[in-house]
């Protein structure tokens, strides 16, 4: 039986007999019914998404960290990481400009909140502007006060703030870079993060593994940077995406049940000399009362379209937008499974038996 019918019934069966009783206080389980947050059990959250059930229900709302499931002895490129498309692009974030901002949004989280919730790669547009570098949608290739969001450094420093007080943990940072030279060196530089830089130079060439997470967090080079700009990695060594990782087409394109293509910047998905990949999964107009459908059976469907895409290849980071938002377990249950698969060769990571070889599961 496939893992999306798998899901499919289990969501029938929470259903129908999942709210047979009340339940109350934290202690309502995966989709039950509930009335606040507070009914929830850890973990979970209060959450409605008509298109996909009645009322309000208990959803999931953190990732399964597996380095403290299972272990952190592997290399990089064998985990899978949540992953926020335009991060910065928050709800209600606040005004920097002296004009209404006038663009989309696609995230209701601040960062802290992402990280927090198990979020480890942010998908971010970085402009010139203001006479700083800034956080913005474009509008013609450029960053206006109607598209703007915020100065790139009061995300940064979100970012310094929670690899601080989360030692053992890791953080991407996808930049889609409209920045000139030796802005972002400096914005990064100005938020602390440097001490954290992995550098280019132990990034694996021709496909190869990347090194073991536990050295990355023994040597305390626990942040990777990523630049749309071929010319910095030689200039300021901000690692070039394209020469490690291949990514499917973003926005509808991505969408489509059944196919998955390489974004034009990509090299094929079954490129396999690049060794890590990112799949996409979101609207090009992001519609927020949709995206827990999309998040949920939809995803998982094109994870398995994108597998056989890449080589029979996992995908290591998962973007989404409104990452919380589903009708059930959503992105978050998407890289347990994902994780799973690449740790054990199993269809969800707590069905790894710690210390066993690939393939020993509990289920």
């Amino acid at each position: 039986m496939s893992l999306c019918v798998n899901l499919v019934l289990i969501t029938v069966i929470y259903g129908f007999l999942g709210i047979a009783s009340a339940c109350s206080k934290g202690q309502c389980k995966l989709l039950d019914e509930c009335s606040s947050d507070g009914d929830c059990e850890a973990g979970l959250y209060c959450f409605a998404c008509p298109q996909g059930f009645s009322g309000s229900r208990c959803v999931r709302s953190t990732v399964t960290n597996p380095f403290k499931l299972l272990n952190n002895s592997l290399p990089f490129n064998k985990y899978t990481f949540l992953t926020t498309h335009n991060a910065y692009a928050i709800d209600g974030y606040p005004l920097h400009t002296p004009v209404p901002r006038v663009t989309f949004n696609n995230q209701e989280d601040m960062i802290a909140a992402q990280l927090n919730n198990g979020v480890r790669a942010l998908m971010l547009d970085t402009y010139d502007f203001h006479g700083g570098v800034w956080m913005c949608h474009s509008f013609g290739g450029k960053c206006y006060d109607f598209t703007a969001f915020g100065p790139a450094i009061d995300y940064l420093k979100a970012v310094e703030a929670f690899l601080s007080a989360n030692p053992e943990e890791i953080i991407t940072i996808i930049l889609e870079d409209y920045v000139g030279p030796n802005g972002l060196t400096k914005v990064f530089t100005d938020a602390g993060l440097m001490k954290y830089w992995f550098p280019v130079s132990k990034m694996p060439k021709n496909g190869g593994d990347w090194p073991l997470v536990s050295d990355m967090v023994a040597n305390n080079k626990r942040l990777l940077v990523f630049t749309s700009i071929k010319s910095k990695e030689a200039s300021e060594r901000i690692a070039y995406q394209w020469n490690y990782m291949v990514e499917n087409q973003y926005g509808d394109g991505g969408m489509k049940a059944g196919s998955c293509p390489n974004r034009a910047e990509s090299s094929s998905l079954a490129d396999k000399t690049k060794s890590l990949v990112l799949v996409n999964y979101f609207r090009s107009d992001p519609i927020k009362l949709e995206t827990c459908v999309d998040n949920s059976g939809n995803l998982i469907n094109m994870l398995q379209t994108c597998h056989a895409a890449a080589g029979n290849r996992w995908a290591n980071f998962v973007a989404v937008d409104y990452y919380k938002r589903s009708e059930g377990g959503g992105s978050f249950q998407a890289v347990d499974t994902l994780n799973g698969k690449l740790l054990c060769g199993c269809n969800d990571v707590h069905a790894c038996v710690p210390g066993s070889a690939a393939g020993a599961c509990t289920t």
